[in-house]
């Protein structure tokens, strides 16, 4: 029997340990914390329904650990390593995103757990973006970039040793598991010192805040930390209430009966006070700095290509209409443009499912645990009509490129619409990564074919039975 810790529960281990160390650094993301754990809580005494299918699914007591954050790398080097990092706690990239179509020098993946068990333990995801430096029209300034960054290491000595010993040894123990925690957060780990003079942050600022950000700095400190609520637009309003300045708009889709992929807003983010390089010898000149944020979200059933499709068209016509402000000026007009174009996606889970939009988890009803002996289909849509299987939505794990570009100009205080900065460049991003980024799509529909083959296997053997 192997000794070693599994990768969910160092997964959940460290998600935990972030959690603290982010609420020590940024407290009014504990506020936070306790206001969507009492919406939740809210919800579930509300719609007891949602509570038993939650406990059936074994889902609910993922609601309260669920997180994700992110990180923004600045050389090839970092994602390969965080790659290797990640892998350690189960964690794999999936998806690709290019946030330039929104004028932020970046792009990205999502290290998350990808099958079904895994995502139960611990659904702990890190979206993790990596500068485009090229985009940095200034040669010298982007040399200059390039030579600060090249001097930097974001990982531990212990860090990379504990790595390089559970990719040979195919895991750790709990003595270096715990290890592999406390030297992993540090990559983590908020550093008011800049490694950079004033003036070289100010070019780097000027050229873009997010460069500003990722470049400046000892390491690429968690930007943000992301519990998960089942009502998003209850956060939004409770906010102000706590002494939390939300955002104006809620990035993704309008509020519906039947919530689809994901909705994310988030607090302003915080002008703390750091220390540049002065000219003496271990000088510092005093200074601010805005980066760090608080996030929520709630998160919807996972569209299939056909809905995914049908939900950018509809998201591009509502910001044809209205294209929100991150000054919250024109909300109104944004969210009734919002409500209006989206008209047509169905909002019923049966009507989603009709339609082959969404994905869904099959499983063995009442009535079709009774099939004793009975001859009954071996469709899955006449077994759902007839009522001997019923189908629950499957959690959407992934982002949206759009609504990231949101919530991260919101953040960087800036207004203003950015055009496409340059094409996407996805190989440069999995050659830097080390291997391809998994593909979301193929990742929903194995899972759905995984419930439909058990469930018809489990029909089968109730129909075997003696009656």
């Amino acid at each position: 029997m192997s000794d070693f810790l599994s990768k969910s529960e160092i997964r959940a281990r460290f998600c935990r340990a972030m959690s603290d160390m982010y609420r020590d650094e940024v407290p009014l993301y504990g506020d936070l914390m306790e206001l969507v754990r009492d919406v939740n809580a809210d919800v579930m005494d509300k719609n007891p329904e949602l509570k038993a299918r939650l406990e059936a699914l074994d889902n609910l007591d993922r609601i309260s650990e669920e997180r994700h954050g992110a990180i923004r790398l600045g050389k090839p080097e970092e994602l390969f390593t965080i790659r290797r990092l990640f892998a350690v706690m189960g964690m794999e990239p999936v998806g690709y995103y290019d946030l330039s179509v929104a004028g932020i020098p970046v792009h990205s993946t999502a290290f998350r757990p990808t099958d079904g068990e895994a995502l139960k333990r611990s659904p702990f995801r890190v979206f993790t973006s990596l500068l485009r430096l090229e985009l940095i029209e200034d040669d010298a300034l982007r040399q200059e970039a390039e030579a600060i960054l090249a001097r930097r290491d974001i990982f531990t000595p212990r860090a990379r040793a504990l790595i390089e010993k559970s990719e040979a040894d195919g895991g750790l123990d709990e003595a270096d598991a715990a290890t592999f925690i406390t030297e992993a957060l540090e990559t983590f780990r908020w550093h008011s010192d800049a490694t950079v003079s004033e003036a070289t942050y100010q070019r780097l600022h000027d050229a873009h805040r997010l460069i500003a950000d990722v470049v400046s700095f000892k390491g690429p400190h968690i930007n943000h930390l992301t519990p998960r609520t089942l009502d998003i637009d209850a956060v939004q309003r409770l906010m102000p209430e706590r002494g939390i300045t939300p955002k104006a708009v809620i990035e993704g889709p309008p509020p519906r009966q039947c919530p689809i992929l994901l909705r994310q807003t988030s607090f302003k983010a915080l002008e703390e006070q750091i220390a540049f390089l002065g000219d003496a010898e271990d000088g510092r000149v005093a200074g601010r700095h805005t980066a760090r944020f608080g996030e929520i979200e709630q998160r919807g059933v996972a569209l299939k290509p056909k809905g995914r499709q049908l939900y950018d068209e509809l998201l591009d016509a509502a910001r044809g209409l209205a294209q929100p402000k991150a000054d919250g000026s024109n909300t109104a007009d944004y969210m009734r443009a919002l409500r209006e174009v989206f008209a047509p996606m169905p909002d019923s889970y049966a009507e989603l499912r009709a339609q082959d939009l969404a994905y869904f988890h099959y499983f063995l009803t009442d009535k079709g645990r009774r099939a004793v002996g009975l001859e009954v289909s071996g469709d899955i849509a006449t077994l759902v009509a007839e009522g001997y299987v019923g189908f629950d939505p499957i959690v959407y794990e992934d982002f949206l490129p759009v609504s990231a570009a949101g919530i991260f100009q919101s953040n960087l205080g800036d207004n203003a619409a950015h055009d496409r900065l340059v094409k996407s460049n996805r190989d440069v991003f999995e050659s830097a990564l080390g291997g391809p980024v998994a593909d979301e799509f193929a990742m929903y529909q194995a899972l759905e074919d995984a419930s439909i083959a058990a469930v018809l296997a489990e029909l089968a053997i109730v129909r075997a039975k003696a009656s």
